[in-house]
């Protein structure tokens, strides 16, 4: 009878261990009391940005969070927006401060290194140039890279356009870093830089909301993953990127993907939409 008894007490014990162990993957997988964390960076039109008629969560707008509201649907969990600085945002998933970060970000080998890479997204379909933006008056006077040679070109911090501006324009070009957009076309507008390197579809909103600037008509060579997004993941969160690998399928196959792209793309020309650079700790600068 004791033998009896021990057993089941081992197969209790057993049970309960099994029951603990699963409710601890549900609360992996749940990441924080049912919120998903969200790092983006919203400066970023029509991918992330701010609609300044708006508030609180709300004002964050763009076809990326339109995807991160879907992943959050998708895994039943309420998404909660931590705006950032671009490359405070790769920091803040490796660090395990947020759950991922969706803004914009295309594959490179240093990222498949340091992050989990969700599959290929690319929502803009006609938009996926990387290019460079002068003043008006310069439209068409920098067609090819050697046209660049002495001057100097603004990008942002950890972004392909800085990577693509080092590799391709001369050595003698100056490509000066920035944290911020906005301080990249304040610098172009007063004359500190001669141009911006940028993805055409925020070029283009750039441009819809700063009329005195242009395409240069240069256009950077890049292969097929660097035409497409991805969402950057902690390493080992395969079961967070399971959802969001499902949701891109299926958006994709739907064609929600084009219409979201379409819907940031109007909502970014309007004139609440702005541009917004948040510090590495998320004070809006």
């Amino acid at each position: 009878m004791r033998k009896i008894l021990a057993f089941l007490m081992i197969v209790m014990l057993v049970a309960g261990m099994v029951a603990m162990t699963g409710c601890g993957e549900e609360k992996k997988l749940t990441v924080s009391d049912g919120i998903l964390t969200v790092a983006v960076s919203p400066d970023f039109a029509p991918m992330e940005f701010v609609d300044t008629s708006k508030s609180g969560q709300e004002q964050y707008v763009g076809f990326d969070i339109t995807l991160a509201k879907a992943v959050a649907t998708e895994m039943g969990l309420e998404l909660l927006i931590k705006p950032m600085s671009f490359e405070a945002c790769q920091t803040a998933v490796q660090s395990g401060i947020v759950d991922m970060s969706i803004s914009g970000y295309v594959s490179t080998p240093e990222r498949a290194e340091r992050f989990l890479l969700s599959d290929f997204y690319m929502p803009r379909y006609t938009d996926t140039a990387q290019v460079i933006v002068v003043k008006k008056e310069n439209a068409g006077k920098y067609k090819t890279a050697e046209d660049f040679a002495g001057l100097s070109v603004g990008a942002q911090a950890s972004s392909l356009q800085k990577q693509l501006s080092e590799e391709q324009l001369p050595e003698s070009t100056e490509v000066v870093e920035y944290a911020e957009m906005e301080k990249a076309i304040a610098a172009l507008e007063e004359g500190k830089i001669q141009a911006i390197a940028v993805a055409q579809y925020y070029g283009s909103s750039a441009i819809a909301q700063n009329p005195n600037l242009a395409f240069s008509g240069f256009s950077f060579e890049t292969n097929a993953e660097q035409e497409q997004n991805v969402v950057l993941l902690p390493k080992g969160r395969e079961d967070l990127a399971e959802y969001v690998n499902r949701v891109i399928a299926r958006i994709t196959e739907s064609g929600e993907i084009v219409e979201w792209y379409e819907e940031a793309k109007t909502l970014a020309d309007t004139n609440t939409a702005a541009d917004i650079s948040y510090d590495d700790e998320g004070e809006e600068l």
